[in-house]
C-alpha cells in the first residue's frame, strides 16, 4: 500500500513539472492547479515539497513558478543520453556528410550554450569540442537564436544576467547592437557567428522546435573562412532545415 502510494505521489508530482516547463515565463500557483486537476492544497503541498528539493523556484517578485537549473541539468542529460541520441547523431551525421563541415546540436544552459552532441568535419583543421561542452551565448550563431526566439520577458531577464565578455575582435560587446542583432536574427529565424568566438570560424543555425512557437534546441553548421565563405555556409539552410525537423520529430511525444 505504501509503494502504491509513493508510486502516485511521484506520478502526481511529474505532472506538477510537466505543466511548469510547459510554460516559457513561469506558471501561476492558480493556472497550476486548474492544469493538473487536482485540490488546490494537494497541488500546494506538491510545490513545496519540490521546491524544498531544489526542483521548482518562485520567480522574486511575481512568484511564478519556474523549473530550476538542476532540471535544466537533467533535461540536458536526457536530450545528450536518452533514446533518441543515436537517431540525431545519424542526423548530424548526415549534414557533415552532405556539407563536409562540422554540425552540432545545441540548447540554452543558462547565459551559455550547451552541445548535445557534435559530429565533426574529417578535415585536418578543426576544433574539437565533446558533448556537454559550454560556450557563451552571444558569441555563437545557436545562442543568438536560440534567445532571440525566447518570449520577450524571458529573454530580457536572460540578457540582464548575460556579460558580454570579448572572444574576438567581432565579439559583440554593446547590449544595445546585440539587442538590434537578436532583433534580425528572430526576423530571419538563422543564427549567424562572424567569427565571432573564435577566429576564422564562421557559423549558421536553426532552430529545432518542439511545437509551432517554441525552439528547444538548434542545428549548427561550422567552417573556418579558409575552407568556406558565409554566402557558402548559408547555402546549406535548407539541409539543416531538413535536419532540425527530422531532430524535432525525435524530441516531439507522437514523433509528429
Amino acid at each position: 500500500m505504501e509503494s502504491n502510494q509513493g508510486n502516485a505521489a511521484a506520478v502526481r508530482a511529474f505532472r506538477v513539472l510537466e505543466e511548469v516547463a510547459r510554460h516559457a515565463d513561469g506558471c501561476t500557483l492558480a493556472a497550476l492547479v486548474e492544469a493538473v486537476e487536482l485540490p488546490k492544497q494537494t497541488v500546494h503541498r506538491l510545490v513545496e515539497q519540490l521546491a524544498l528539493a531544489g526542483l521548482l523556484l518562485r520567480e522574486p517578485g511575481t512568484r511564478r513558478l519556474q523549473l530550476s537549473h538542476r532540471l535544466e541539468h537533467l533535461a540536458t542529460d536526457v536530450l545528450m543520453n536518452g533514446p533518441g541520441r543515436r537517431e540525431r547523431r545519424a542526423i548530424l551525421q548526415a549534414v557533415v556528410d552532405s556539407t563536409g563541415e562540422t554540425c552540432n546540436l545545441t540548447a540554452l544552459a543558462g547565459t551559455d550554450i550547451v552541445y548535445l552532441d557534435r559530429v565533426e568535419t574529417q578535415w585536418p583543421l578543426r576544433m574539437l569540442l565533446a558533448p556537454g561542452s559550454h560556450v557563451p551565448l552571444h558569441a555563437t550563431s545557436s545562442g543568438k537564436l536560440l534567445v532571440s526566439l525566447l518570449p520577450r520577458p524571458q529573454r530580457e531577464r536572460l540578457l540582464a544576467q548575460l556579460t558580454l565578455r570579448s572572444y574576438t575582435e567581432n565579439t559583440i560587446l554593446e547590449r544595445a547592437a546585440l539587442e538590434r542583432e537578436l532583433a534580425e536574427t528572430r526576423r530571419r529565424r538563422i543564427g549567424l557567428n562572424h567569427a565571432e568566438h573564435l577566429r576564422g570560424l564562421f557559423g549558421v543555425a536553426v532552430p529545432v522546435m518542439i511545437d509551432r512557437q517554441r525552439a528547444c534546441a538548434a542545428v549548427a553548421l561550422q567552417a573556418p573562412e579558409a575552407r568556406m565563405t558565409m554566402d557558402e555556409l548559408l547555402a546549406h539552410v535548407p539541409r539543416l532545415r531538413e535536419a532540425a525537423d527530422a531532430i524535432g520529430r525525435t524530441l516531439r511525444p507522437d514523433g509528429a
